[in-house]
């Protein structure tokens, strides 16, 4: 398994992240597929500003061959933290637990879960069996997870998401071990309930006006226009647009559905535009040096639009999808129809667009209006 450590330092008086690892020909290849990332002239390291934006950005990049990120120092050093307290560090990963990381990566992989979910479950075992290391156990037992959960999760104020992401990860890492799983009674933490960001259509026509290559442009309007997951997007096949019926086919989506969604006939010339350009031949939109498009380069793309558009609320690719979804609400559609559109299993998943649209309280009057 390929290994990177994502290190903090400066330069020209900015933070960076700097990416270390062992000379490799492959990954070096796919780290020069990062728009984001630049090289030192004098050491020949790669780097890239610090934020995290691109912290994402350069994670997800590399989880794309399965190459194991160690980005704890970079993750755990908190702006405020008081100076006498040092940021939490784990011990490395010795060869046996790579070659152990490796082969639950391949196990998870033959119960057909997601290459997201996969990555993420090795990733957060990874950091349980450092913190084991640390502590020089050898049992994997309640108490240390336990233990793992406070010190390294909850006294580091890492979020309810990633919490549940380790609890989910460290079960399934016990299972692959035939480690007994009914003392392991660990109570996941309710997340919290968060509203979506959503943009007006006003804020969504600028992104798409400040986006002028050809490409990205179709590819962001394709998201808004059809309310897609990122991944869907870039998975599309060209035949997977059925202009004759005005849909598109959403194949092996959340949960390995398919399902159809709507093919906007403003959208489709530009489409059409597109196609006749770019001529992709298999999927819909081709990377460069790939078979098909990245999500690191498409949420690259968003951010200098956001940028340009001078929109100043958190925007990712999926608050796209989210604002399809309200505009479609506030325009009328019935929730049920947005459900089948979206995809989502469970009416009260889309039952949370009622509680951002307009419509909900353009009606209700202030108090303060009857003083």
């Amino acid at each position: 398994m390929k290994s990177v450590k994502l290190v903090l330092g400066t330069k020209n008086g900015a933070d960076i992240i700097r990416i270390d690892y062992k000379s490799d020909t492959t990954l070096r290849k796919h780290l020069l597929k990062l728009p984001v990332l630049q090289q030192d002239l004098l050491d020949g390291t790669f780097y890239l500003e610090n934020s995290s934006n691109n912290l994402n950005l350069i994670f997800n990049h590399l989880r794309k061959i399965g190459c194991y990120v160690d980005y704890s120092e970079v993750r755990q050093k908190k702006k405020g933290l008081p100076k006498n307290k040092k940021p939490f560090s784990l011990p490395p990963l010795g060869p046996k637990q790579q070659r152990n990381l490796h082969s639950f990566s391949k196990w998870l992989m033959e119960k057909r879960l997601s290459p997201n979910t996969v990555n993420t479950y090795v990733e957060v075992s990874g950091f349980f069996v450092r913190y084991a290391i640390l502590k020089k156990s050898k049992i994997y037992s309640k108490a240390l997870v336990e233990s793992f959960n406070y010190d390294f999760i909850v006294n580091e104020g890492k979020s309810i998401s990633y919490q549940n992401q380790c609890i989910n990860g460290i079960k399934k890492y016990f299972l692959f071990k035939n480690i007994a799983m009914e003392a392991l009674d660990l109570v996941r933490p309710k997340k919290e309930k968060k509203l979506p960001v959503v943009l007006s259509k006003e804020e969504i026509r600028s992104i798409i006006e400040e986006t002028h290559n050809l490409k990205h442009r179709t590819l962001l309007s394709l998201i808004y226009s059809g309310g897609l997951r990122i991944g869907e997007a870039i998975n599309l096949k060209v035949t997977d647009i059925d202009s004759d019926r005005m849909l598109v086919h959403i194949k092996g989506g959340k949960g390995k559905k398919d399902r159809y969604t709507l093919l906007s006939h403003s959208f489709l010339e530009t489409l059409r535009t597109y196609y006749r350009q770019y001529k992709p031949s298999k999927y819909l939109f081709e990377g460069q040096r790939s078979e098909k498009y990245s999500t690191s380069s498409a949420q690259w793309v968003l951010k200098k639009a956001v940028f340009k558009a001078g929109i100043k609320k958190g925007v990712t690719l999926h608050t796209l999808r989210h604002s399809f979804a309200t505009h479609l609400l506030e325009n009328g559609t019935d929730i049920r129809y947005i459900q089948e559109l979206l995809g989502h299993s469970s009416p009260k998943t889309t039952m949370i667009y009622t509680h951002v649209t307009e419509n909900s309280f353009k009606n209700i009057s202030s108090p303060f209006d009857d003083l």
